[in-house]
């Protein structure tokens, strides 16, 4: 009894090291991160946005130092996202059901640009769109630079969906794969698109992102879904008979409209089969597509011009894609393979479990094993390891020099090349792949450096 008083009125402490103990976290994986520090709540959305880490929680968004952890500054938000690459990043933050939003410097929270008026915001490495309404079939869509203070255009909409939208609503493209314990923006923003699917009263209003013009307002057709994919409107049709669906895919220049290639039986997967009505957006990422052929084999296939970049095995399953590599599970579930799409071959196998996933970032592939537990990120050309970490954490983030991995309220940065890795970090410039300098990625098909279409010459 004498021992609790004096510990407890702290005349004296028999256990000095105890408290110690409880407030420091444990490791979140081995080897050790560069920094491990505790955010103020469960992290929404983490994004590295140039000397910076972005978290964005329920109520607030926090800055942190990325060569420290330490806390830079905080406000109360209920939703944020970043836009602008490296060197130019912004964080766009607002509340739920107040229109407006404020742009702010990753690395101050200073305001650089505020909006009072603008119901959603759209969020890319090179662009930031947002869009007033006067009126519910009168609005306008603006393309700002990330750091600009003028509009480089505006564009009329009859309108967008009701209500207060936000950050990122959905548009018509694809939808990427995902998998646990990879966090689905894990690669930050994107290149915006050249053309944007806008979905206004059940017709798609599609806009080319270069001039600001709306190139086709277009109404689907009772069996059709619309999506906007590698500057093409793509018309899926579903056709239910002989107890089965029939997919068709037409793609169509939206500045012509006229049809630049058609694929029939590939499914899409954009059909819950209950009728064959189409309630998914087709799944990919950036300009390509991903189908299932009538034999169960899945293919990868160009937006643009609808060739086949890449067609599976019987029996592999493709965990990741974008525009430039796939990353597959072998048919007998015991590796995972790495495939340059232009070439359609494969570069680099490693050994992997039957329920390991993977994403693929600008910078690394990333990929999470299960028992035992590790995050895994390799270069994606030739499946040379950065870093191998054994821990149960999730992968939050991905930037040029290392990953940002949390497990609830911790988050701690890991360097590629950390202790414990096999290989030193990537020299610059090497074989990590990047973006050019407008922020935009070298196409997997013959289109050269032009772009879907060539807007870039």
């Amino acid at each position: 009894m004498t021992v609790i008083v004096l510990a407890s009125t702290g005349v004296w402490n028999p256990f000095p090291t105890m408290w110690d103990w409880v407030d420091r976290s444990e490791p979140i994986s081995e080897p050790d991160v560069v920094w491990q520090q505790r955010v103020g709540g469960t992290p929404k959305s983490v994004t590295i946005a140039g000397d910076t880490v972005i978290v964005e929680q329920r109520t607030r968004v926090e800055a942190r130092s990325l060569a420290t952890g330490t806390q830079l500054w905080e406000r109360k938000a209920d939703w944020a996202a970043v836009a602008g690459g490296d060197r130019d990043a912004v964080v766009a933050v607002g509340k739920l059901l107040v229109k407006g939003y404020e742009l702010l410097d990753p690395a101050t929270g200073v305001v650089r640009r505020h909006d009072d008026q603008a119901v959603a915001v759209w969020t890319y490495r090179d662009l930031l769109l947002d869009v007033h309404c006067t009126a519910a079939t009168d609005c306008t869509l603006s393309a700002w630079e990330p750091r600009g203070t003028r509009p480089r255009w505006t564009a009329f909409l009859p309108g967008v969906h009701s209500g207060m939208l936000a950050d990122n609503p959905e548009l018509l493209g694809s939808r990427r794969l995902g998998t646990p314990r990879i966090d689905g923006g894990v690669a930050g923003p994107e290149g915006v698109p050249p053309l944007l699917g806008f979905p206004v009263d059940g017709r798609v209003h599609v806009v080319d992102t270069a001039t600001g013009r709306v190139l086709q307002n277009v109404q689907p057709g009772r069996e059709e879904r619309l999506a906007v994919i590698g500057g093409r409107l793509l018309r899926i049709t579903a056709t239910s008979r002989d107890g089965t669906c029939y997919f068709t895919i037409s793609a169509v220049d939206p500045a012509n409209g006229r049809e630049v290639w058609r694929r029939a039986g590939v499914n899409l997967r954009t059909a819950d089969y209950a009728g064959c009505v189409q309630r998914e957006d087709p799944q990919g990422a950036r300009n390509v597509l991903i189908g299932v052929a009538p034999d169960g084999r899945e293919a990868v296939i160009d937006g643009y011009d609808g060739r086949l970049l890449q067609v599976g095995a019987d029996g592999e399953k493709l965990l990741a894609v974008d525009d430039r590599y796939a990353l597959v599970r072998s048919a007998d579930k015991h590796s995972i393979l790495g495939r340059e799409l232009s070439v359609d071959r494969t570069r680099w196998t490693r050994a992997a479990g039957g329920k390991s996933g993977a994403a693929l970032t600008p910078y690394a592939a990333v990929i999470a094993e299960d028992k035992p537990s590790r995050l895994i990120a390799v270069d994606p050309r030739t499946g040379r390891e950065l870093v191998v970490l054994r821990t149960s954490a999730n992968a939050l983030a991905v930037g040029p020099n290392g990953m940002i991995i949390g497990e609830g309220r911790e988050i701690g940065y890991v360097r590629w090349g950390a202790a414990g890795s096999s290989v030193a970090p990537p020299p610059a410039g090497g074989d990590v792949p990047a973006p050019r300098p407008d922020g935009s990625y070298l196409p997997p098909s013959d289109q050269g450096s032009c772009g879907p279409k060539k807007e870039l010459c």
